[in-house]
């Protein structure tokens, strides 16, 4: 299992737009195969801070998702609402028993 964290700064002045852009982005990738969860979260203590919190199957699966025209065109246009680099997390793991 692939767990990849991804943290988006975003500009406050775009975060609508920002929250916007990011949904059909969310739909699709739930939906590929290989995708155990794919969830935006809001950081409680800073108001701008968003992770995507991602769950994949194998490397295979995470290889797919980042060549899919809803991941690559997002990818594409993600900067305009950047106001730090994107941080980009991945881990590999099992669920415990």
């Amino acid at each position: 299992m692939i767990i990849i964290h991804a943290t988006f700064h975003i500009n406050p002045t775009m975060q609508d737009q920002f929250l916007g852009e990011i949904q059909p982005l969310i739909a699709a990738s739930r939906a590929e195969e290989g995708n155990i969860s794919y969830r935006l979260q809001k950081d409680v203590e800073s108001e701008n801070i968003f992770t995507m919190v991602e769950v994949w199957r194998d490397k295979d699966a995470v290889a797919s998702h980042n060549t899919s025209e809803p991941f690559t065109t997002f990818v594409a246009n993600v900067k305009k609402f950047l106001t730090a680099p994107l941080d980009i997390n991945a881990f590999e793991g099992q669920p415990l028993k």
